[in-house]
């Protein structure tokens, strides 16, 4: 799925501008074919309204926000049966992950694959696909295009069943816990 990120602004006289508009290349992986995700726009815990394009990237080094700060992600997950083949190496993946998705990589259970938390509320919308939101209990809901989740800091993971890759949008929002 190509995507563009159209970025507004101000300019010198007060008055809205497009500021940019500018394809978003996902960053693909090589160690889980199909698997792909991209930083779209970040803010910072003491957000102000930013007036240029380059603006967000200070938050590009984590994927995950600090509390009050936000991610904005697009994230293409292939199907399960991926990680299942026999030329899947886990370790190469894992370490490539750590690159292309930081601050969120670390996050995931070595020990059970897929299954990670963030301390964020997190907004997701099913864009293409379909997808099985899997929590704690190992209870999952199946989810369709236009479906929207609000994941509050839950322990869970993401399961493509289907024999086609599923793209989703996450709003993430750094929060503390309790």
């Amino acid at each position: 799925m190509q995507s563009r990120r159209v970025v507004t602004g101000h300019d010198k006289h007060g008055k809205s501008v497009i500021v940019s508009a500018e394809p978003i290349e996902q960053n693909k992986a090589k160690h889980m074919p199909g698997f792909a995700s991209k930083l779209v726009w970040a803010t910072a815990p003491d957000c102000a309204v930013p007036d240029t394009a380059e603006a967000w990237r200070a938050g590009e080094k984590s994927f995950h926000p600090e509390p009050n700060g936000s991610r904005l992600l697009l994230v293409s997950f292939p199907p399960d049966a991926v990680a299942m083949s026999p030329s899947f190496d886990p370790v190469a993946a894992g370490n490539e992950q750590l690159t292309l998705s930081p601050g969120i990589a670390e996050r995931f259970e070595p020990d059970n694959p897929g299954m990670h938390f963030t301390d964020s509320v997190d907004y997701a919308i099913v864009l293409d696909g379909e997808i099985w939101l899997e929590v704690d209990d190992g209870k999952e809901i199946h989810l369709k295009p236009h479906d929207i989740i609000v994941q509050n800091g839950t322990r869970h993971a993401w399961r493509n069943k289907t024999d086609r890759p599923t793209t989703m949008a996450f709003v993430l929002i750094g929060a503390r816990r309790k």
